[in-house]
């Protein structure tokens, strides 16, 4: 039992260091420059002296990989057979929980309270993860399938393998090649750094992808379902919203009712994943989720009716104090048949902000952008600008679909913790690319980037330093002419240049800024730290490489 004991706990650590070591490692800049002749030939000299040294070693270490290979498919081969109707037993309700992979059988009891994903695991329990994988794409990677097998007891009776499961995401929309693609299935990708502050307001083509599951076909006639996936497809004109108010009373509308009944606004807004800059908060310690480098934002001018008009219409007192929050859901569901949602409080929700759009910068909203509505949220994080909008619930609690930002180890009664909401100020730099090679005769370099503050906080303030943050010199900014600083949910742009400093080889160029409620950026992510890398704004560093 000790034994058993050590082994799970072992599994556990083991498991976590994997877990916590997962991260794209994709940029859209390369370190390949090449270097000086003088160098070259260093290296070659080197790796001829050292050449046989080398064969030698790859050759043992050739013969222990085969050795290995050999060892692992005897293991295999000895390992039990099992029916698909034994593992069935072994459903969410057993004493051991067992799935399927391929033509593998995993014992996965042990894991379920480590898995990522919660209890979701269980949707599986007694039959095969393939269908699931086939979403989550994210599973399929080396240090993913390394902890499967570690779990794995038999294998699976050849006539129940599953086939192979049709492309989920085969109907998705093309993207632009410039986008630098974090996940490809679901599609996650940011905009590229160089030309983001190109433009005021992102070209829709450029603006950053955040996908949790394929996309919903929404101009496609239902039925047509040419892949027999699970995507829904549902003509535009045909799609409904529905209003659902607090004693289940609903009112529907298309999409042109909407147009018609409700006056239109247009509201120059960002939407930012609450994962931005993700990577930078890796760096300083282990996180979990996509590594979203710095553009995971971009900034659209949006135009929809007033989401505190459509529920008026429904008869729903924006001011009644027993509705807390007002519920969204999207045509994007998973393979049980839950939408994606969220919520936001009602004070926010009857905001004149805040809209159910249906044109971003002036045409229908593209696909990946939530076609054809999505309700708009100035000031908070994306998360709770919902896409492909199809319902709206007003309620007394929150929604359960929310990202606390926590440590491991944290002690909390998970009820008391409240969904992110408005983003704290941020900034970054967008150019130059981090390691960029300058000339010390050129004297200085060019900056250009973006902040932002939730809640319609302006910007009043960015600050550059080169120094370590000895020194500050402050910035050019651009804002929208429409907004004011208490009401400012468009972004800044940056630009300006600094002197390289003299004497040395290499520096790094900081950026901060500084919002209207005179809220600052950390300089470091210590005290912000969370085990899922959310809403990091420690200041923004970026080290340049000085040549003579």
């Amino acid at each position: 039992m000790l034994g058993q004991r050590a082994a799970a706990v072992g599994r556990f650590w083991k498991h976590k260091r994997h877990f916590n070591s997962l991260a794209c490692t994709g940029s859209e800049y390369s370190r390949e420059d090449h270097e000086q002749s003088y160098y070259k030939y260093a290296y070659i000299a080197g790796a001829a002296a050292v050449g046989m040294l080398g064969v030698q070693q790859f050759m043992r270490t050739a013969k222990l990989d085969h050795a290995k290979e050999e060892k692992n498919l005897k293991k295999l081969a000895n390992l039990p057979m099992y029916a698909q109707e034994e593992v069935k037993k072994h459903g969410k309700d057993a004493d051991r929980i067992w799935v399927t992979y391929k033509d593998g059988v995993y014992d996965v009891t042990d894991f379920i309270s480590m898995h990522p994903g919660g209890d979701k695991i269980l949707l599986a329990a007694g039959a095969a993860v393939d269908p699931f994988w086939a979403l989550y794409s994210q599973h399929k990677t080396a240090e993913v399938l390394e902890i499967l097998e570690g779990y794995r007891i038999g294998r699976l009776d050849v006539k129940d393998v599953p086939k192979a499961e049709p492309d989920a995401f085969s109907n998705d929309p093309e993207r632009h090649p410039a986008l630098l693609v974090r996940n490809a299935k679901p599609f996650n990708a940011e905009s590229p750094p160089s030309l983001l502050t190109d433009h005021f307001y992102t070209p829709n083509e450029l603006f950053f992808v955040r996908n949790h599951l394929p996309v919903p076909d929404v101009f496609r006639k239902k039925g047509d379902n040419r892949n027999n996936t699970n995507v829904l497809q549902i003509k535009t004109e045909d799609h409904r919203l529905t209003i659902e108010t607090m004693n289940g009373k609903t009112i529907d509308l298309s999409v042109d009712e909407l147009k018609k009944k409700y006056k239109s606004y247009t509201i120059g807004s960002v939407i930012q994943c609450a994962g931005n800059r993700r990577a930078d908060m890796n760096q300083y310690k282990k996180v979990q989720g996509l590594m979203w480098e710095g553009t995971a934002i971009s900034n659209a001018e949006w135009t929809g009716v007033r989401l505190r008009d459509i529920l008026a219409d429904a008869g729903i007192d924006v001011f009644d104090e027993k509705i807390k929050h007002v519920h969204f859901e999207g045509c994007d569901v998973d393979p049980t048949g839950t939408p994606y949602g969220a919520s936001i409080p009602m004070e926010k929700a009857r905001g004149n902000e805040v809209i159910v759009a249906y044109h971003m910068n002036g045409v229908d909203i593209p696909r990946d952008h939530g076609a054809p509505l999505r309700v708009i949220v100035p000031g908070n994080v994306g998360a709770r600008q919902v896409k492909w909008l199809r319902k709206i619930i007003v309620s007394e609690k929150e929604s359960d679909t929310f990202s606390p930002a926590v440590n491991i180890g944290d002690e909390l009664k998970w009820d008391t913790v409240p969904s992110i909401q408005e983003y704290p100020v941020q900034c970054a730099i967008c150019t130059p690319a981090p390691n960029t090679k300058v000339d010390r005769d050129d004297g200085t370099v060019d900056i250009s980037g973006y902040a932002w503050s939730g809640g319609g906080r302006g910007i009043i303030r960015i600050e550059i330093s080169v120094d370590g943050g000895e020194t500050w010199s402050s910035c050019e900014m651009e804002q929208e002419e429409k907004q004011d600083k208490e009401h400012m949910y468009a972004w800044t742009l940056f630009r300006t240049e600094v002197k390289i400093p003299p004497g040395v080889k290499e520096f790094n160029i900081i950026a901060k800024a500084v919002d209207r409620s005179y809220n600052t950026q950390p300089e470091t992510a210590s005290g912000i730290w969370n085990v899922r890398g959310l809403i990091h704004n420690a200041w923004h560093r970026v080290p340049i490489i000085v040549k003579d």
